[in-house]
């Protein structure tokens, strides 16, 4: 599994629309919003392909003025570890 954390940039006015876009993306939690627009956000996915479809997928979406990466972390399945 991949997690990442994601600070999103956004037109002030479109904050809490694009938080309710954000949430309606399989795999996406926005954690923290600020007046300014700016948000943080994780998003947990399968594998290291999705999580840059949905990183791509956020920077595309109306009002949107950023996003930016600030970590990722791979966890592996402990049942198939050896």
């Amino acid at each position: 599994m991949d997690i990442s954390s994601v600070i999103v940039s956004a037109k002030p006015e479109q904050g809490a629309h694009l938080k309710s876009l954000l949430e309606a993306v399989h795999g996406v939690e926005v954690h923290v919003t600020a007046d300014d627009g700016r948000m943080i956000a994780t998003i947990e996915a399968e594998s290291e392909k999705d999580t840059v479809k949905t990183f791509e997928l956020i920077g595309q979406m109306p009002g949107v003025l950023a996003v930016s990466m600030a970590y990722h972390q791979v966890e592996t399945n402990p049942d198939e570890e050896a």
